[in-house]
């Protein structure tokens, strides 16, 4: 079982997709609907700095946010920083890869979820 841990829909698309087409359908698989509670890194403001005038704050990202213990046969799709950051100690999490754009070059799908290491 795969859980969408972050705020948007996941659309995965077969392999090749074009990218540049507006319709969202051609090519689509599955889409993943978002959980109710998103994944996300907790910040620590720690000081406010400047350089060449412009404020500049140092934040310590910390431990993740709303993102459940392991369980057995369960992955989760998350936001790349949560993934990354956590990457040596989870491997049930995945992020969206291989992104698929539309005509303005938004991301509106994926072709593949990866699982960072």
């Amino acid at each position: 079982m795969i859980l969408n841990l972050t705020p948007h829909p996941i659309r995965l698309y077969v392999a090749d997709r074009p990218d540049g087409l507006d319709d969202l359908e051609p090519g689509l698989r599955l889409v993943i609907e978002p959980e109710t509670k998103p994944a996300r890194l907790g910040m620590i403001p720690l000081i406010t700095e400047y350089r060449d005038g412009i404020p500049v704050e140092l934040v310590e990202y910390g431990h993740a946010q709303g993102l459940p213990r392991r369980a057995e046969g369960v992955s989760y799709v998350v936001s790349l920083p949560v993934a990354l950051a956590l990457a040596p100690r989870r491997s049930d999490l995945l992020v969206p890869y291989r992104e698929v754009r539309n005509a303005s070059g938004t991301v509106i799908g994926c072709r593949q979820l990866a699982q960072p290491v």
